[in-house]
């Protein structure tokens, strides 16, 4: 009797032990989950991927490092993909960082591809751990075709802001057709995105003039950057003098400061075509500190007057003599 009552407490202790193992590891699985997602939201998706996969590393059923439709689909193989699929293989299937077979066409560019995966049922919006869709990566190649395609089959245009952006993407690499057809889908012109500002932010970052100009030409706000730094700050800090003259021509604000204190002028190269530019949509004096510019560079007196009258309107070319 003893001997039963001193297993049974054994057997008791072993299954609460177990049981506490069990619940301690759903607890860390929770604990994990909220910290991917803090993470994706505070913008360092790589700890949340890293987080993801001590989540989901064990997860054999619908996880695999790289599927043979993921390499089809990448490689826009497309007789291939459709075997595979009648084959029955799952066209969500993702890898540890939830890259689908989807993700894979649209970063290629693959739009056959693209819909024979739709039309089966994959997922328009999934996100990868790192908050990329399908779109995004349609932006990223530059594939209007996919984008058009994604959007016929439901893809959201615009997303949260803790995940990545297709429009910032799309400017970002100067694909502007991309651009526009997320922005006739009713996608917000002005969309401040926590790492990269606005749109035209982005434009003006990049250097993609024909973004920048199609932006202003659609309404974006010419003042509207990132935080307190503006469009014409980060054109400021590039060698583009176009951007300077597009972003001016649309009223854009001289002498904002961003959150160092500093307008665009104090930011950009001496000497250079930017800060020219800006000297000359100043006013008068800063006119006058562009031409004595002009004549530090001169080799000789004599041309002092020439340069001027090359740098100054007719108005202004007799005040300036003088000073």
């Amino acid at each position: 009797m003893e001997e039963n009552s001193v297993f049974h407490g054994f057997k008791n202790i072993y299954v609460t032990i177990f049981a506490l193992f069990f619940f301690f590891k759903l607890l860390i699985k929770i604990f994990l989950a909220l910290l991917t997602h803090f993470y994706i939201v505070k913008g360092n998706r790589k700890e949340a991927a890293r987080i993801s996969e001590e989540i989901y590393g064990g997860i054999s059923e619908s996880w695999a490092d790289r599927s043979l439709l993921h390499e089809a689909a990448s490689q826009g193989r497309l007789l291939a993909l459709k075997t595979l699929i009648a084959q029955g293989i799952n066209v969500n299937l993702v890898t540890i960082n939830r890259v689908s077979s989807l993700h894979e066409a649209c970063l290629g560019g693959h739009v056959a591809c693209a819909k024979v995966l739709l039309e089966h049922g994959a997922h328009v919006n999934g996100t990868t751990v790192h908050g990329v869709t399908p779109l995004f990566n349609a932006c990223c190649s530059g594939s209007p075709a996919c984008v058009n395609l994604l959007l016929e089959f439901g893809a959201k245009p615009q997303l949260d802001d803790h995940l990545a952006s297709p429009i910032h993407e799309a400017v970002k690499r100067g694909h502007k057709e991309c651009m526009e057809i997320l922005l006739a889908n009713n996608v917000n012109i002005d969309q401040e995105a926590p790492q990269h500002g606005t749109p035209l932010y982005v434009a003006c970052s990049y250097q993609r003039t024909d973004c920048v100009k199609k932006l202003l030409e659609l309404g974006a706000s010419v003042d509207q950057g990132k935080w307190l730094d503006t469009p014409l700050h980060a054109a400021a800090r590039q060698s583009s003098a176009e951007v300077i003259d597009l972003l001016a021509d649309y009223g854009a604000s001289l002498r904002l400061l961003n959150h160092q204190g500093k307008c665009a002028l104090d930011l950009a190269t001496p000497q250079s075509s930017v800060e020219q530019a800006l000297l000359l949509r100043e006013g008068p004096s800063s006119l006058a500190q562009l031409c004595r510019l002009c004549i530090r560079k001169c080799l000789g007196r004599s041309c002092h007057y020439a340069i001027y009258q090359l740098c100054l309107p007719e108005p202004l070319e007799k005040f300036l003599l003088y000073q």
